[in-house]
């Protein structure tokens, strides 16, 4: 047996039915589509059409808020930074900022700033500037040495 000369069983496979070639086909004159109508056109489209009734999507109430104002920031813990520090990812004689972080592949995205939680423990001694940080990831940080600068706090308005 030689590659050309492979085929499917015998009934395998069927061949495509040609819709719309002719009454005798089976499949003529409506083309499968019943008969006359707004399905029976082209370019039909009623998803979620209750036939006039409201439908369930506009019937239940709508939930939830999304605050616009919010800061998203991208979470990276201790321990994950001591890892890429000791595979020579990142530079601990270096201060480590958002742009580090994303070279070395520890943080996918900045978002809104990068922000440094104390889980795990930090053994080098290293230099941040960040968006944000734990009071506990400060705590390792300074334990181990090193330090973190943050940006200054925006004083709220008293309207």
């Amino acid at each position: 047996m030689k590659l050309n000369e492979l085929r499917d069983n015998e009934g395998a496979t069927k061949n495509r039915m040609r819709v719309g070639r002719g009454i005798g086909s089976g499949k003529g004159k409506t083309g499968g589509r019943g008969v006359k109508g707004q399905k029976a056109r082209t370019g039909v489209a009623i998803k979620g059409f209750e036939g006039g009734q409201m439908p369930l999507h506009r019937r239940l109430p709508k939930r939830g808020f999304f605050n616009i104002f919010r800061t998203y920031y991208a979470t990276v813990n201790l321990d994950r930074i001591q890892t890429a520090i000791d595979d020579g990812k990142l530079d601990a004689k270096k201060t480590v900022d958002a742009q580090a972080l994303i070279k070395a592949g520890v943080v996918r995205r900045e978002l809104d700033g990068v922000k440094l939680l104390g889980s795990g423990e930090l053994k080098a001694k290293v230099s941040f500037d960040v968006a944000a940080a734990s009071k506990s990831a400060v705590a390792a940080i300074e334990k181990a040495g090193g330090s973190v600068k943050l940006p200054a706090p925006v004083a709220k308005s008293a309207d």
